[in-house]
């Protein structure tokens, strides 16, 4: 095989997947739906305290809380709770953390064990917008070093 068709061949190759790439990182934004999820940490993983979560959501605005605009809202934590139904006021207290300045990541001290994080969007005076807009995890939080 000369050089040149080696050449060719490499390009022709490394040009298919960046095609390839981009149709799929294309097909898994249209396929992800409006609503919230855990970027950080995963379904089941096992962690130390501090816990760092990260919050993603996908299809309203984050605005700090305070005031009422349509299409927009604030994440909240609920540790070792299920989503709330819409419309339901978000307590607080330890157990439902609230993110009302828009902060999109956050910090949880937990003592080891295993706990459900579910991660509640809602508006501007705390009304959850529902099951639709919350996500659950499991983790472990294992004893620090």
């Amino acid at each position: 095989m000369s050089r040149r068709m080696v050449l060719g061949l490499f390009g022709l190759v490394f040009a298919a997947s960046l095609a390839f790439a981009g149709y799929a990182q294309a097909a898994e934004k249209k396929m992800m739906k409006d609503g919230v999820w855990f970027i950080e940490p995963k379904d089941g993983a096992q962690v130390t305290s501090p816990v760092k979560v990260v919050m993603g959501m996908k299809g309203m605005t984050i605005k700090p809380s305070g005031k009422v605009v349509k299409g927009t809202g604030h994440h909240h934590i609920m540790i070792n709770r299920g989503p709330m139904r819409k419309g339901k006021v978000i307590p607080t207290d330890a157990m439902h953390p609230h993110y009302g300045k828009g902060q999109t990541e956050a910090s949880l001290k937990l003592a080891p064990g295993d706990y459900k994080l579910t991660m509640q969007f809602a508006d501007g005076l705390h009304r959850s917008f529902g099951p639709k807009w919350a996500a659950t995890i499991s983790i472990k939080v294992l004893p620090g070093k």
